[in-house]
């Protein structure tokens, strides 16, 4: 998959140090796989989350962090729309960012 971008990810972390080695294994694994559909994230990351409008939650680090992206399985692409703790999450509509 490509993921746009890392600088989402590399900007959260230098912000967050704490959430770097879970952020980019989060990054490798996503990068690496061909998902072509839900079942094929869950399969890589059996925590995700389908929350509609082609997004999708994924637990990091234990669920300290949330990351929500839009998902393309034909374009093979992943827009990161959001990085944030737990608390943070709660206070957005995943299904609009």
């Amino acid at each position: 998959m490509r993921i746009i971008s890392f600088g989402t990810i590399r900007d959260y972390i230098a912000k967050n140090p704490d959430s770097d080695i879970a952020l980019r294994e989060w990054y490798i694994k996503a990068k690496q796989s061909k998902w072509k559909c839900f079942a094929d994230v869950r399969n890589t990351f059996n925590s995700a989350d389908s929350v509609g409008n082609d997004r999708y939650v994924f637990n990091i680090k234990g669920n300290h962090y949330r990351l929500v992206a839009i998902i393309l399985y034909k374009l093979g692409y992943i827009y990161i729309r959001f990085i944030g703790t737990h608390s943070e999450y709660d206070k957005i509509d995943c299904s609009s960012i």
